[in-house]
């Protein structure tokens, strides 16, 4: 039997706890992946008009003309580099996206959030209006209002965009609000007397996370496609001003696919394949950064925060098993 002396000289090894690993959505491939790409694209639409070897709007000599040294991606039926045009186009692109994506998102957030928590006629009114915009058709409104417009630059066609694609939203924002405005938090909140607005704000909004970001991301993709399919109908295609549709455009009437000049049209589609693939993928990290149910999907063998490694156990719901002398559990 040891002596109380001998215990106490004896050192007592304390199990530290492992940190919370720190940038778990950039940890996510899928996310991360995501990120390089967009920060790609963005990084083309800000220098993209500068690092253009040619103006996208000039002329040559060399008509429709398969990639070589001097245009890498070849020529136009009129000389025009499309490389150049390629550059130049993607700042057009993000920023219609992106700024649609914002604007829609403000308008999904603050329509749907108020009229879920908030009841009375208000809250009715600006539900009925949710409906009315949504039974709308949004692409040929955007085309009756873009060729009503003077002038359809990129912020108009942004405006116009994020300003006929937010109900969606904020049906779904407002339906999730419905569900957490009864929830026990936000009753012990309203009860210790805190305000309207600061519960929906510390309380509610946290909670709405995912959808938010799910919604800014949906309607990023739907303006991108929007503006390209504008352009390719032949809207907003006169100018200097250049995106991925307007290649598309002028490629499809010229019939390039005829000519076998392939060059022409399958570098923009893929451009577009790329950034809708992107999206998708911040998308999916976003959905499995905030889902802990999706972080383990299509893994047998998972790692949890603590640092252990535990298996997954078949079927639609994962179950964490840590050994075989659970099975019998």
């Amino acid at each position: 039997m040891a002596t109380p002396a001998a215990v106490a000289a004896t050192p007592v090894t304390v199990q530290s706890v492992p940190k919370r690993r720190r940038l778990r959505f950039v940890a996510n491939p899928k996310a991360a992946i995501g990120l390089t790409m967009m920060g790609i694209f963005v990084v083309l639409a800000v220098i993209g008009p500068w690092i253009s070897p040619y103006n996208p709007s000039a002329r040559s000599n060399e008509l429709v003309g398969p990639p070589s040294a001097a245009h890498w991606l070849g020529t136009t039926h009129l000389g025009q580099d499309i490389l150049s045009q390629l550059l130049s186009g993607t700042r057009s692109v993000i920023l219609v996206g992106l700024l649609a994506g914002v604007v829609a998102s403000i308008l999904s957030l603050l329509i749907g959030v108020t009229s879920g928590y908030l009841s009375g006629t208000g809250a009715e009114s600006l539900s009925a209006l949710s409906n009315v915009f949504l039974v709308i058709p949004a692409l040929p409104l955007i085309i009756i209002i873009t060729s009503i417009l003077p002038q359809t630059g990129d912020i108009t066609i942004a405006l116009v965009i994020g300003l006929t694609s937010w109900a969606w939203g904020a049906r779904v924002l407002r339906a999730q609000t419905l569900s957490l405005r009864r929830r026990d938090y936000v009753e012990a909140a309203r009860a210790t007397g805190e305000s309207t607005w600061r519960i929906i704000l510390f309380e509610i909004m946290p909670n709405l996370t995912a959808v938010i970001a799910s919604n800014f991301i949906g309607t990023v993709i739907f303006a991108v496609t929007s503006e390209i399919t504008l352009a390719f109908i032949g809207v907003n295609t006169s100018g200097d001003s250049w995106n991925w549709g307007t290649i598309l455009f002028w490629a499809q009437g010229q019939q390039a696919l005829a000519q076998g000049a392939w060059w022409w049209f399958v570098p923009a589609g893929l451009a577009i394949a790329l950034l809708g693939t992107a999206l998708s993928l911040l998308n999916f990290g976003i959905d499995e950064f905030v889902s802990p149910r999706l972080r383990g999907s299509g893994k047998t063998t998972v790692r949890t925060v603590d640092g252990h490694k535990v298996r997954m156990r078949v079927g639609f719901t994962p179950v964490l098993g840590f050994g075989r002398k659970d099975d019998s559990l």
